[in-house]
This record gives C-alpha cells, sequence and structure tokens, in this order.
C-alpha cells in the first residue's frame, strides 16, 4: 500500500506540480465530522474548536447544519454555535441546509454561504434523506432559489459517486447528470463525495473525466473518506484532473450513519502534509492543525484517526 502510494505521489509530482500552486481546503470535521458522535459533544467544545481551526489558516470550515435536532441530535445547537464562534473576515462558514425551513433559520442568524446536498444512489437517497434523486433535486431547487434572493452563496455535494451501500456500484454518467443540474440550479461549486470511501484511483478518475466533460475544474471539489485507505491517492487523481478545491475533515473525524464500515473523512493533517510535500501553497499551518487535532480527539475522547498527526505529536512529546 505505501509503495502504491509514494508511487502515485511521485508520478503526480512530476506531471502536475508545475501547474499546481495553491489548493483550497474545506475544514469539515465541525459538521460532517461531528454530526454522527453518538455522545453529544458540548456547545461550548465545538465553538472552542471552530475558533481554534479559523486560526490554522483554513479559508473554508463548514460548521453546523440547519436541520432538525430530531433527526441529527448532535446539530440541535446550530444556532448558538453559529452565532457564538469568532467570524474572521477572511474565513467563509458555511452550514449545510437540508429544506427551506433549515434555511430560514440559518437566514436568521447572518448566514452568507451554505450548502445542499443529493445522492447520486436512489437507495442513498431514500435512506439518508426519505426522498427520491429527482423528489431532492426539487427539494433543493427551492432551497437554492431562495438562498439566491437573500444573496446567499450555495455548495452543491452530490454523495455516492462511486458506490453505495445499497444500490453498488454508481455509473459517472449519473454523477455528471446531476453535477450539471446543480451548476443550472446555481451552485458555485460541486463537491464530489466518495461517502463510503470504496473509490480508487480509476474510479476516481473515471468520474472526474466523465464530470469534466460538463463543468469546468475551477467548479468541482473532491470530498474522500478512508476506508479502505484510498482518500490520499483519490485525492492525488483528482488534482491531477485539475481540481484545486479538497475537503476533509481534522483527525479524520466523521462517518456515515447509513453506510455500516464506512470510516471518516480524509484526515487534514495527512491532506496539508501530502500537500506541502508536493510544494503546494495551502496556507496551513500544520503545527496548529496538530494541536486542534489533539483538543477535539481528547474532547470525544478517542484516539486521532489522523497518521501524521499521531506522528508528530508523539515526536513533539518526546521533546
Amino acid at each position: 500500500m505505501a509503495t502504491r502510494f509514494l508511487s502515485t505521489v511521485r508520478k503526480f509530482s512530476e506531471k502536475s506540480t508545475r501547474s499546481l500552486r495553491e489548493v483550497k481546503i474545506v475544514e469539515v470535521g465541525p459538521r460532517d465530522g461531528l454530526q454522527n458522535e453518538k455522545t453529544i459533544v458540548p456547545t461550548q467544545v465545538k465553538i472552542d474548536f471552530i475558533n481554534q481551526l479559523s486560526q490554522t489558516g483554513l479559508k473554508s470550515i463548514e460548521v453546523t447544519s440547519f436541520v432538525s435536532p430530531r433527526w441529527v441530535p448532535q446539530m440541535g445547537d446550530n444556532t448558538e454555535v453559529f452565532k457564538a464562534i469568532d467570524k474572521h473576515p477572511e474565513v467563509s462558514y458555511p452550514v449545510l441546509v437540508p429544506n427551506t425551513l433549515g434555511l430560514e433559520s440559518a437566514i436568521a442568524v447572518g448566514v452568507k454561504e451554505i450548502a445542499v446536498f443529493i445522492s447520486a444512489s436512489e437507495g442513498f437517497s431514500k435512506k439518508n434523506t426519505n426522498c427520491s434523486i429527482e423528489e431532492g433535486l426539487k427539494r433543493t431547487k427551492k432551497v437554492i432559489s431562495a438562498a439566491r434572493e437573500h444573496n446567499i452563496k450555495v455548495r452543491g455535494y452530490v454523495s455516492c459517486v462511486v458506490g453505495c451501500p445499497y444500490d453498488g456500484f454508481i455509473k459517472p454518467s449519473d454523477v455528471a447528470r446531476l453535477t450539471e443540474s446543480l451548476l443550472n440550479l446555481g451552485c458555485y461549486e460541486i463537491s464530489l463525495g466518495d461517502t463510503i470511501g470504496v473509490g480508487t484511483k480509476t474510479s476516481i478518475q473515471n468520474v472526474i473525466k466523465r464530470v469534466l466533460a460538463i463543468g469546468s475544474a475551477s467548479q468541482i471539489a473532491i470530498h474522500c473518506h478512508d476506508t479502505y485507505g484510498q482518500a490520499l491517492v483519490n485525492i492525488c487523481t483528482a488534482l491531477d484532473g485539475g481540481v484545486r478545491v479538497v475537503d476533509s475533515s481534522v483527525s479524520g473525524l466523521g462517518g456515515c450513519p447509513y453506510a455500516k464500515g464506512a470510516s471518516g473523512n480524509v484526515a487534514t493533517e495527512d491532506l496539508v502534509y501530502m500537500l506541502h510535500g508536493l510544494g503546494v501553497n495551502t496556507g496551513v499551518d500544520l503545527n496548529r492543525l496538530i494541536d486542534v487535532g489533539q483538543f477535539i480527539s481528547k474532547a470525544i475522547g478517542r484516539s486521532t484517526g489522523s497518521k501524521v498527526n499521531e506522528a508528530m505529536y508523539k515526536k513533539l512529546e518526546m521533546h
């Protein structure tokens, strides 16, 4: 596995680093990372977590979800969290919004950017949002339309872009169709999510190629889970295809309640370490990020899911 990864990075570096100068990282730990934690994380811990992330150089931090606490209890303090965090002018603080009711709540507290989502899998859509893909698109259209009336930026997610625990393999053409629909509705960027982490270099390559046939690389982001240890390789593949925005979660927080065995997002520390090794400017202070990863891991009572964090923190402790 290590040999394959290093080979991929080396080939990528030789081929692409001349044109690869900057990569934007979208930190999704406070929302996507924490939403599946069974124990409710105290509101003040979430606020401190986000405030610390704002000090690392990250330019986009997805802070919460304006969803009914009946469905996602962990996000029941969305209003309190968003209102209390320190908002840096150079950092965006998007929130996930599933419907117009959630949008109204987000508007009430001054949200400037939202994220909407649909699934490329019928089975996952029905399990996750209790509606078909087409019904989800109609719901999303209403949210986007209302958001744009309030000059709120909208980012879109397409989940299960490679595979689904219910429907199996997903056709790249289906992902491209939904990506095009979201762009046409007004999303400025679409994040392609390998929700259960089954993607490989080839499958991600096929999805990116098909999607870029209908949109530009500047409109696309990649969102990889690391269930099979392929996330960094898959991110390199997306970057090689021209993508310059990557979602990640500090200390690899996250998972998926509807995908048994799916692990968290790619760890932000691991992503930053890899990108810096490629000579890419992320604007992120890795040492500060290590501290934040340790903070939230200890707060939720688990070890960091980041290899880089684990290695660097042990090294710091030795000194």
